[in-house]
């Protein structure tokens, strides 16, 4: 008879290991906080209403509460070069700063730095915001982050500020010989009148991983300042990652979001924008792609507290084989946040009778004078353009990737940065197949492949 291997309690272990780690004064406060808010939140499981769909037993199979060890960094640039892209690069490794790869940024009215090489003043900017923008009451990942708080990437913009590059920060994760955890954070203030833009980049190494990578980062964007955040996932298959972006924003602020996410083992990706002061705008991208057994799982939240504030969010996303995918969307009116104006779309396209979506848009709204829609659509590949394309002499396999791709070509055409653009387009035609005969129309930009392709 096979013996059976003993559940592990992640949540006892998980704080026993942040608790034992080696910490630098200056963020006692958060870290207290979040033990006390990670002790209060039970375990997920598919009772929980935020993790009905997502299963996290493999949490309690392999004990992940060890500490990484980081690897080789010869040919590190190669997982995260984005060819054309001229940018500040900031890089970490398993959550740990990495000097000899990231530049030293010197420019009037902003502040670049690693928590650990903070001085002083930049000291008392992170204090006053790390942990107070992340909300830990849905979220047990985001209480452990805010537990283990250690290092991480501030970026300060001063009033009337305009970051002169883009900022791209990188986080690696590595193959591990055991299973085991890291944490990363990422802090952006940006004064009134301020703008940036910001790459946050997850990358692994092509191996197997054993690497739990847990990531929080928190934005402040301060009256009439502006950001534009991109967040890339495109880790090995087999990893795990926990991710979560918190947004406050001011008076006639603006937020601008895309994100892409391939698939992993469990990818979690949470974000919380609230508007907290009239005039303010968000507008999220996003596009997910898993694929094999892949899992991806997104929840947004987007807080309407004040009045005359604006959202336009729409999200896209194929699943092939075997692959699982959630997304739930909800807009939150306030009863104060009276003439507000929000859009959330959410479309799908299953490529496999096996594959699975569930999504759950959401509205729930407390004042009377709002413009407010929402939808979602789950369908298949359309057969009627596919044998339209096979009267062009195109086969089909190739036809059914040209209309898949289509099918999230616009989210990516309206990428404001062109080598992001050109980076990000080989790298999902990769999704759908790597035969280069099959994707040749896709990576061709005058191809026109523009249509919609399925729902």
């Amino acid at each position: 008879m096979t013996e059976v291997a003993p559940k592990i309690d992640f949540c006892q272990d998980a704080l026993a290991f942040v608790k034992t780690q080696a910490h630098a004064a200056g963020f006692s406060e958060v870290r207290e906080s979040g033990y006390a808010a990670f002790a209060s939140l039970p375990f997920p499981t598919r009772k929980t209403e935020e993790w009905k769909y997502t299963s996290l037993n493999a949490l309690t199979l392999q004990d992940y509460n060890q500490a990484a060890q980081n690897f080789d960094l010869k040919n590190a640039s190669e997982l995260y070069t984005i060819e054309g892209l001229d940018a500040y690069r900031l890089v970490f490794v398993n959550g740990l700063f990495v000097a000899e790869l990231s530049d030293n940024i010197a420019q009037a009215g902003i502040e670049i730095t690693a928590f650990t090489e903070a001085n002083e003043q930049q000291r008392a900017v992170i204090t006053q915001y790390i942990g107070n923008i992340a909300e830990t009451r849905r979220n047990l990942f985001t209480a452990l982050n805010n537990a283990a708080v250690e290092e991480g990437v501030l970026l300060h913009v001063s009033k009337n500020t305009v970051l002169d590059k883009p900022l791209q920060i990188v986080n690696i994760s590595s193959a591990q010989a055991t299973t085991c955890s890291a944490f990363a954070r990422c802090l952006l203030v940006l004064d009134p009148l301020a703008q940036a833009t910001v790459i946050e980049q997850f990358v692994s190494t092509r191996e197997p991983q054993n690497l739990l990578l847990n990531q929080t980062t928190e934005i402040h964007i301060g009256d009439g300042a502006k950001l534009n955040h991109y967040r890339l996932h495109s880790e090995d298959e087999t990893s795990l990652h926990f991710g979560g972006v918190y947004v406050d924003l001011n008076r006639d602020s603006q937020f601008e979001s895309y994100q892409v996410a391939l698939g992993g083992k469990i990818k979690r990706f949470d974000v919380l924008v609230n508007h907290n002061q009239s005039g303010s705008h968000c507008e999220m991208k996003g596009v997910y792609l898993p694929k094999n057994d892949q899992h991806v799982d997104i929840h947004s939240y987007i807080e309407h507290i004040a009045a005359h504030c604006t959202t336009d969010e729409t999200y896209r996303g194929i699943m092939a084989d075997r692959a699982k995918a959630v997304f739930n969307g909800r807009i939150h009116i306030h009863p104060d946040a009276q003439k507000s104006l929000a859009n959330l779309s959410n479309k799908n396209l299953l490529l496999s009778n096996k594959a699975q979506i569930n999504t759950k848009p959401e509205l729930e709204i407390y004042a009377d004078d709002v413009r407010c829609a929402h939808g979602a659509t789950v369908a298949q590949l359309d057969d009627k353009a596919c044998f339209y394309l096979q009267s062009r002499g195109i086969s089909r396999p190739e036809a059914e990737i040209m209309l898949s791709f289509a099918f999230i070509n616009e989210l990516l055409e309206s990428i404001p940065l062109e080598p992001l653009r050109k980076t990000l387009r080989p790298l999902l035609a990769q999704q759908f197949s790597s035969n280069q005969n099959l994707t040749r129309h896709i990576l061709d930009e005058d191809s026109g492949v523009h249509s919609e392709g399925g729902a």
